[in-house]
């Protein structure tokens, strides 16, 4: 069982070497940076924090297959993995649809390429020579010349159905969004289907102390519109650290490998802290 963080999207990118360093001092075990469409680069937000500390793995949750070349997204992965062995986890997504359409980047098969992206990015990370005339991707002959000697595992960041099934037959993990109350994440980690060692993340928000519901008001509502539930169904680590804690362990429970808490406030990491002491 794993504790993450997460770095908030809206927190200021200056922010992040402060906050990585102050982490790489306590008992957790990842830090998570995001990539989603006008706030920042998972890439360079990876190399930051990796850089920035010297036991943490850092994980990419996650970057969109459709704003990213295999072969490009393959080369950028290795570079990490070689300076930093052992410390990086890769997720990759559909990415947000409507954000895709935004940029001209939408796939006409999210499913296909999806696939497409994991395989081929994990046959290069293993120094293999990729030729793929896929429905999405093509690539001809290109191989890595500085492949990592410990490829960093790539996981899947997927909620549908169809997507949990495909993560569980090609990617080492699959990401799980905030939000899913620990009964929900049990009957989609049946839906993975995955043997063996497949690691499975869940995101969720925290909070702790008087008013954690008002002081999650925001995120939960556009959770929910995410999830399409009532923001009220939105499950969050939230209330006194007792409750915070017995949410998290809920997880752990449920099946979830690696929980990564998304904390939120002023000052999110006095959280991690009293969480950590709870734990």
């Amino acid at each position: 069982m794993r504790l993450g963080v997460v770095f908030d999207r809206d927190l200021p990118p200056e922010s992040l070497t402060p906050f990585a360093g102050e982490l790489d001092g306590t008992a957790v075990s990842d830090l998570w940076v995001v990539e989603d469409l006008g706030w920042t680069g998972a890439i360079s937000s990876a190399a930051t924090a990796l850089a920035a500390t010297s036991r943490l793995r850092v994980g990419i949750g996650i970057t969109p297959a459709p704003l990213r070349n295999p072969m490009l997204l393959a080369m950028e992965l290795a570079n990490l993995a070689r300076l930093h062995p052992g410390r990086l986890a890769a997720g990759i997504g559909h990415g947000v649809q409507a954000w895709m359409r935004q940029v001209g980047a939408a796939a006409a098969s999210p499913l296909s390429l999806l696939e497409e992206t994991i395989t081929s990015v994990r046959a290069l990370l293993r120094g293999e020579t990729v030729t793929l005339h896929g429905r999405e991707v093509n690539l001809d002959g290109v191989r890595l010349v500085h492949p990592p000697a410990e490829p960093p595992p790539v996981l899947a960041g997927v909620v549908s159905p169809r997507s949990l099934a495909l993560s569980g037959r090609i990617a080492q993990g699959t990401i799980l969004p905030e939000g899913l109350p620990p009964e929900r994440l049990r009957s989609m980690i049946e839906g993975i289907g995955a043997t063996g060692d497949h690691e499975v993340v869940a995101f969720v928000h925290l909070y702790v102390g008087d008013g954690a519901r008002e002081a999650m008001r925001k995120a939960a509502e556009e959770q929910a519109g995410f999830l399409q539930v009532a923001p009220e169904e939105v499950a969050m680590a939230a209330g006194s650290p007792e409750e915070a804690a017995a949410h998290v362990r809920a997880l752990w429970e449920a099946g979830v490998s690696t929980v990564a808490v998304r904390p939120v406030g002023a000052d999110p990491l006095s959280h991690v802290h009293t969480l950590l002491s709870a734990l």
